[in-house]
């Protein structure tokens, strides 16, 4: 196994359709053979004397502790930077806080509110950026998703996964994996709360449908999924939102709508009885712990790939 550092071009992670379909087969393959690793207690630090500094400017629990354990098992170092701590903060533009940070660490992780902001850190960055989360894309979380559809059902191409409430940057997420590996996506939100038209555009309708009826969507999904149905920033709609997303509850009736095979997943944390009942979320067709346990080890393979390239020892 060679562990030599390779001359890589700098390469950011800031959106699902950042990397091909032929790189994620590699990144699953790679996922496998680390959580293999990791299940053995077997040592394996490839990202020996490397730095990963991670930027929050939203609250987080799945994706810090991911993150800085993730670096921890594969040998490296996490520093964690609060905006509210730092003279981000105050008020330092974010090309300069780039150009200072991306000198001083190998890999940036960044938990923020608009895209525009990780997109003008990357731009001034020496080094790799990951998108931790922003309002309008959750690519970490989508790479968890997949490969944990992948280890219990096999590859997503071809398949049917139906998403079920609000049209948010996970659901965003999702339509971009749509197109890039293959399978078909329903989406069903509320009235008023629906992708518009030019966000639908630059996508083929057979592949991404809307359904104004959530068991409608449902129908012939090997997979189901959802979220909150207020995400960080709208809490001042939360009120109007319980009241508009009531029949878009994923319960029984819609798993069995969905089929007996059907996996359902959510991206954590979960409001029960809101978007989702005990007994679906609790249930035998959940995946979500292992959904939430896939983001450690996907992580580490994206790190992994975004400083090393592709690696061809075996497992």
């Amino acid at each position: 196994m060679n562990l030599s550092t390779p001359t890589l071009p700098t390469r950011h992670y800031l959106s699902f359709d950042a990397l091909s379909a032929a790189e994620y087969a590699y990144l699953f393959d790679r996922t496998r053979i680390i959580k293999a690793r990791f299940k053995r207690y077997e040592t394996y630090h490839p990202l020996a004397d490397r730095t990963l500094a991670m930027i929050f400017e939203k609250h987080s629990t799945r994706t810090r502790l991911s993150f800085e354990a993730g670096m921890h098992q594969m040998g490296g170092s996490a520093i964690y930077l609060n905006t509210r701590d730092t003279q981000l903060g105050r008020g330092e533009p974010v090309e300069d806080a780039a150009q200072v940070i991306s000198r001083m660490v190998d890999l940036v992780m960044i938990r923020t509110f608009e895209q525009d902001i990780i997109e003008r850190f990357a731009a001034n960055s020496r080094v790799p950026v990951i998108n931790g989360l922003t309002n309008e894309f959750h690519p970490c979380q989508i790479l968890a998703d997949l490969f944990t559809y992948q280890e219990h059902r096999g590859p997503v191409t071809g398949q049917t996964i139906a998403w079920i409430g609000d049209a948010n940057n996970v659901c965003r997420t999702w339509m971009q994996a749509a197109r890039l590996l293959n399978f078909r996506l329903h989406i069903s939100t509320p009235p008023g709360y629906e992708l518009d038209s030019q966000q639908l555009s630059h996508f083929d309708p057979e592949q991404v449908q809307q359904f104004s009826d959530p068991m409608k969507a449902v129908a012939g999904a090997s997979l189901v999924t959802t979220d909150v149905w207020t995400s960080m920033g709208f809490e001042a709609e939360n009120e109007v939102r319980l009241n508009a997303f009531a029949d878009w509850q994923v319960d029984a009736d819609m798993m069995r709508a969905a089929g007996p095979d059907a996996l359902f997943m959510h991206c954590l944390p979960a409001h029960r009885g809101e978007e989702v009942t005990g007994e679906v979320i609790d249930g035998p067709q959940s995946v979500v712990w292992e959904e939430a346990e896939n983001r450690l080890h996907t992580q580490k393979a994206l790190m992994e790939f975004l400083l090393l390239g592709e690696m061809s020892d075996a497992p």
